[in-house]
């Protein structure tokens, strides 16, 4: 077991390609208002399975269709949610009946996915939820699930064994290692012991028995941090939020993805309106890469297998900035030790090429000044035409330039006053 604990997945590729798509289907996808909406609502079992199980039919789903936007958007890995909460599988699982065979979708809707993503040259990877609303060996909570405020929580507790859905969660995950090639990404989801003493950790679901069933698979898959365990994990994943800076743990940098979405929602949400702009996504993706992470960017198709026009615009616009712009994203990460960007900008730096870029989350008037990088730029140019940006500029500004650095070693760009129309500018610096 000691040996399958230090194992680690391959993450050379990971933290350079840097932008994937994360896809969220399931039942949910027809109430089509959030995935958490048989917790929300606190629908039961047999109403909720009644009204939705039969009805899932995904007859305009296409992955082929799904991968070329992906690809055309600038990502570069895909990780689909095999099951989430509420139980329900994608693919054809010889453990439970509650699957997409036995929907009229009447197939495997993961084999076509991969399969689709792979062609598109894209990595793949696989969600599981480690929670189920449907398995009735999995024991309910008092906070989590569509049945956490029933006076008949206990009865209905009454029986089930908890170890033999962790059995269960083995057997699926064992399928879905074996079923489907190289799969580089497992991504679990997720565990919430309390102070209290409730909610689920690694004890319930037997985590050491998962961890070493996906590294004896698996052993160079990337994993990440949400079976509870202080090791064996990859990947951290903070969820809807941007760190202020790069993740440690224990002190340490570690390798992160902050998975977000374009909305509120993870699943198909038809009435949800607090969609982020291109704009706001573009710099999402730029803040993550200068602070050292990956960017996992969420759709939820809708029920008939499509994604939807919000959705599609925005991979469109991420895909015209990152055509331009993609190489101050993919194979970068933070600037050298040392080097601040001015306010409203950021830095990415391609170490292996020795560039430094700057976003430009703001367009200044006709100069903005880098501290400590005097003397040490040969050449400058905006990446969306390599025009180039001359370095100090006139005799006088230069001067003034060096009065204000305060002894900060400060290089003064000299810019255009137009900004250039894309979403945002960058400046591609090249190092001595």
């Amino acid at each position: 077991m000691s040996d399958l604990r230090a194992a680690s997945g391959d993450t050379a590729w990971f933290v350079h390609d840097r932008f994937g798509l994360f896809i969220h289907w399931g039942l949910y996808s027809l109430p089509a208002r959030h995935e958490w909406v048989r917790h929300a609502e606190q629908i039961p079992t047999e109403e909720y399975d009644g009204k939705y199980f039969p009805r899932f039919d995904p007859d305009l789903y296409d992955p082929e269709v799904w991968a070329k936007a992906a690809a055309g958007a600038g990502m570069k890995y895909v990780v689909v949610t095999t099951k989430h909460h509420e139980g329900f599988c994608l693919w054809d699982s010889k453990l439970t009946d509650y699957k997409a065979t036995n929907t009229p979708a009447k197939r495997d809707l993961i084999r076509p996915l991969v399969d689709a993503f792979r062609r598109h040259g894209m990595r793949t990877g696989l969600y599981y939820s480690l929670i189920d609303w449907h398995h009735p060996d999995c024991v309910i909570d008092p906070h989590i699930g569509p049945y956490r405020a029933s006076p008949k929580r206990e009865e209905l507790n009454r029986g089930r064994d908890q170890k033999r859905y962790a059995a269960y969660m083995r057997g699926q995950v064992e399928e879905l290692l074996t079923g489907y090639g190289d799969i580089d990404v497992l991504w679990f989801d997720f565990s919430y012991p309390k102070p209290d003493g409730s909610g689920k950790g690694k004890d319930d679901w037997e985590s050491e028995q998962l961890l070493e069933t996906v590294r004896r698979l698996r052993p160079g898959i990337i994993l990440n941090d949400r079976l509870d365990l202080p090791h064996g994990w990859d990947i951290k994943t903070p969820e809807q939020y941007q760190p202020r800076e790069r993740v440690t743990f224990e002190g340490k940098p570690v390798v992160w993805e902050a998975c977000q979405t374009f909305s509120g929602s993870w699943g198909y949400h038809r009435d949800e309106s607090s969609w982020k702009s291109v704009d706001q996504l573009v710099r999402m993706l730029i803040d993550t890469v200068s602070k050292d992470g990956n960017l996992l960017l969420n759709v939820g198709p809708t029920g008939r297998g499509e994604f939807d026009q919000r959705a599609l615009a925005r991979l469109q616009g991420l895909g015209e900035w990152l055509r331009r712009h993609g190489r101050s994203i993919y194979g970068c990460g933070p600037a050298p030790d040392g080097l601040v960007a001015p306010g409203d900008c950021r830095y990415t730096y391609d170490a292996k090429n020795r560039r430094l870029y700057l976003h430009l989350f703001a367009w200044p008037y006709k100069h903005v000044h880098l501290d400590g990088l005097a003397g040490k730029v040969a050449y400058a140019q905006l990446l969306n035409d390599a025009s180039e940006v001359k370095l100090e500029g006139s005799d006088w500004t230069t001067q003034n330039a060096k009065e204000a650095s305060n002894g900060k070693d400060t290089l003064m760009l000299e810019l255009p006053t137009e900004q250039p129309p894309v979403t945002v500018p960058v400046i591609e610096l090249f190092l001595k």
